[in-house]
């Protein structure tokens, strides 16, 4: 087996660059879904709400400033393969790269170093790091800035097996239509449907990460993004909840196997921005 050898300092690089990447320019899948719901969007007050996002993610990927004052909690997600060898501290690396990254971007520094008593880190660290272990010698780095006007709206329900598909769209849209407008709709909305409590919370941050053009491999989850998708739009919200029919720009679902005696289902809502970028190393 040949080990390949990483040097934590080129992790930091790859982390730092990509909380400036992330936070200024968005993915070409939500500009081009943005744009599409822009065109078939019919009323007056929605259409000037969709066409100035365009035109702020224009100001922002030209002039390399961020697309929103909220520039987030680091999420970063590592995919480490099984035959790398980081020389160093992979953790600390991954902090220092969102420290250079928040202070060379001039990005809003938004955490605090204790959930009570309030105090500001001051360089947006700790990232919440997810890992996952993978074959092959690379490793794939993805930062995804959570704001908090989306993340605040995100819920999580331990519901009964007998609650069923009924019970899970039901939850999505009591979600969705409790969030309103202050998740800044357009929405993605995130799915996490199986494994445990946290597992299930985890899935759903990770859905969020998926390209809203693609659905799920199943045509049977697919399907049910399409359908939870057309319902979540029907409810009115429209972009900034001014009403309209772009409430939601996709839905993505992502499952576990579970216990037999449990149906956890997670939703994390994302702002239209839904703001993520990755590099392999």
């Amino acid at each position: 087996m040949n080990i390949r050898n990483i040097k934590a300092q080129q992790v930091t690089e790859s982390v730092r660059r990509l909380c400036i990447k992330a936070n200024c320019h968005l993915t070409q899948d939500i500009r081009d879904r943005i744009a599409a719901c822009r065109a078939c969007e019919p009323f007056a007050v929605a259409q000037g709400i969709l066409d100035q996002i365009i035109e702020n993610d224009r100001i922002a990927d030209e002039n390399n400033v961020p697309v929103c004052q909220d520039t987030g909690m680091a999420c970063v997600f590592v995919e480490l393969g099984q035959d790398v060898h980081v020389e160093g501290s992979l953790e600390e690396a991954i902090h220092e790269g969102v420290r250079q990254g928040y202070t060379d971007g001039y990005l809003r520094k938004s955490v605090v170093r204790d959930p009570l008593d309030r105090v500001n880190t001051g360089d947006n660290t700790p990232a919440m790091i997810d890992y996952t272990i993978v074959p092959g010698d690379q490793i794939k780095i993805t930062v995804a800035p959570k704001g908090f006007g989306s993340e605040n709206m995100s819920q999580i329900k331990m519901l009964r097996p007998s609650d069923g598909l009924q019970g899970v769209k039901d939850f999505v849209l009591r979600v969705v239509e409790e969030a309103g407008p202050n998740p800044c709709p357009p929405i993605v909305v995130g799915v996490g449907l199986g494994g445990t409590f946290d597992k299930a919370a985890s899935l759903a941050k990770k859905a969020l990460l998926r390209p809203v053009n693609s659905p799920n491999q199943s045509p049977f989850y697919a399907a049910l993004e399409a359908e939870l998708l057309q319902r979540i739009n029907r409810l009115g919200i429209g972009p900034q909840g001014f009403g309209g029919k772009t409430t939601a720009l996709a839905v993505n679902i992502e499952t576990l196997p579970t216990h037999i005696a449990g149906l956890p289902v997670a939703v994390n809502i994302n702002c239209h921005v839904t703001r993520h970028q990755s590099e392999v190393i």
